[in-house]
């Protein structure tokens, strides 16, 4: 896998419009759905901190396991729903597997919730 830095973001191309702007199709709010509900869980968001915030950008999955009270199967349950929505990489190298965030899952997230600061909230 080659080194890749995240974008900054607002300067990356999302694949949607910011909700605000024009309403979501069928399509993409079952995609982002599944991405939102993986995040929903606190040691699913962790593990993507963990992996986003890891010298080189990726971890090993023993480095991962550390941090939590939750069995190794069950990290590496947590590391497969975020492999399978999108959200992180993964190779396997030796014995160890290795994630990595994917910057366009981030991007396309935040795209789709960027919003004008002139919305005005709970109107």
């Amino acid at each position: 896998m080659s080194k890749q830095s995240l974008p900054v973001l607002g300067q990356t191309e999302g694949c949607c419009a910011p909700m605000v702007r024009e309403p979501l199709g069928e399509t993409d709010a079952v995609e982002l759905a599944r991405m939102f509900k993986a995040l929903s869980d606190p040691v699913r968001l962790r593990l993507l901190s963990l992996i986003a915030s890891h010298e080189g950008g990726e971890a090993c999955v023993c480095d991962l396991t550390g941090p939590f009270d939750v069995s190794q199967p069950t990290i590496s349950h947590h590391l497969k729903v975020l492999r399978e929505t999108g959200l992180v990489g993964s190779e396997r190298r030796g014995t160890w597997v290795y994630y990595w965030v994917l910057p366009d899952a981030l991007a396309r997230l935040y795209s789709l919730l960027q919003a004008p600061i002139a919305i005005r909230v709970g109107r």
